[in-house]
């Protein structure tokens, strides 16, 4: 039996943990439900994340919720190609996701909500609009970054670019027009395109 558990469904944050472990080759358990059974709240997932959100993991004793703090984590421990090789990487690599989670994520997911996770009687294509304008600035920034280069940190794919797309990519599902960012949809299709990406949401 392996010494990590993923708490959570394929179609939640979840699936950013899955596709690191698949991606470093780790054997885990997964522990595959969603918010919507109730489990979240139940007293032995809360011992794990009082904050009855999804994902959490357990490593050994060890319990951790916040998706891409995990998956930080997973790369510092296991290393390889994907962690940060040295403290400035580590700095780069934490920027980078917590840029993600500050400046990209709540109007990306607004953005997602009102094209594909809402029944179409609930969708707003005024909040569509209102959630492309405030994502025009920080992914015109990520763009920038990616100018002269394929990959945010040193010239490979690591933690940085797997928790910055996992995120940034709501705003490619949910079909909002990229094409002033040239850079930055180049290096989506590079990340979303690899193969555990898709094994990560389940297929």
């Amino acid at each position: 039996m392996s010494d990590l558990t993923i708490h959570g469904a394929f179609n939640t944050r979840t699936s950013r943990v899955i596709w690191m472990a698949l991606e470093l080759g780790l054997d885990f358990e997964h522990n595959n439900f969603h918010y919507s059974t109730g489990g979240t709240q139940t007293p032995e997932f809360l011992a794990i994340n009082p904050n009855g959100t999804l994902p959490a993991i357990q490593d050994g004793d060890l319990c951790l919720f916040e998706s891409l703090a995990i998956n930080l984590y997973l790369a510092n421990k296991h290393g390889g190609e994907l962690a940060p090789k040295d403290a400035a990487e580590l700095g780069l690599a934490m920027q980078w996701s917590f840029w993600a989670a500050t400046e990209v994520e709540t109007a990306a997911l607004d953005a997602l909500k009102h094209r594909l996770l809402l029944p179409e009687d609930e969708r707003d294509e005024a909040a569509v609009a209102a959630a492309a304008e405030k994502l025009a600035k920080p992914l015109a920034v990520l763009d920038g970054a990616l100018a002269d280069r394929e990959y945010l940190v040193g010239d490979r794919f690591t933690v940085a670019d797997l928790n910055t797309a996992a995120v940034a990519g709501w705003a490619k599902f949910a079909r909002l027009d990229l094409s002033a960012w040239p850079n930055l949809t180049a290096w989506l299709d590079r990340c979303l395109g690899r193969p555990l990406f898709k094994k990560a949401r389940g297929g």
